[in-house]
């Protein structure tokens, strides 16, 4: 539980990235650690936001944020890491650490998040889309402004991983989640 897989663009070309969150009895301190970014760090912050925003309609404690401490690592310490295009992916491990749900190890995502929301599209696509086969993944979400490059892309890797597209949070989560 709490840990789920995101797909990130490097100078290399694409990667996995595991982000893992703990959720333990403490005064609400929320920490994020392994060498992040700032933007990357302004994703973390805006999907716990979300969360504290929507805790009730998301089936979590209204109070959690000030009984619990909240602790976001993403492991490789030593290499940098940033970026907008986390945010589904924190948003999701840190639902999975406070709802006590393992998320599917088969399962990969990548997309920027609004305050409200919204899904935006992500950059290095083709990338992400090849290390995710590379690595096993047999399936991955993506924002629905993505659609035309990842239709394109579908036909060049003939079938070996499954897409879904998304519009917002809601469907990110039904997909995760099973809802």
């Amino acid at each position: 539980m709490g840990e789920v897989l995101g797909l990130a663009w490097t100078g290399y070309g694409g990667k996995i990235l595991k982000v893992q969150v703990n959720i333990l009895n403490g005064v609400g301190q929320f920490r994020f650690t392994g060498k992040i970014g700032q933007v990357m760090n302004e994703s973390a912050v805006l999907a716990y936001t979300y969360i504290r925003a929507n805790a009730k309609e998301l089936g979590i404690d209204e109070e959690f944020y000030r009984n619990m401490d909240t602790h976001i690592h993403i492991p490789e310490g030593a290499i940098a890491k940033d970026g907008p295009s986390a945010g589904i992916t924190v948003l999701c491990a840190l639902l999975s650490a406070l709802k006590g749900k393992k998320i599917d190890s088969k399962l990969a995502m990548t997309g920027e998040m609004t305050i409200n929301g919204e899904l935006l599209p992500v950059g290095g696509l083709k990338e992400k889309v090849i290390a995710a086969i590379r690595n096993g993944i047999k399936k991955v979400i993506i924002p629905e402004d993505n659609k035309k490059e990842m239709e394109k892309l579908m036909k060049e890797t003939k079938g070996k991983i499954e897409c879904i597209c998304v519009k917002n949070v809601s469907e990110v989560l039904e997909i995760v989640f099973e809802k």
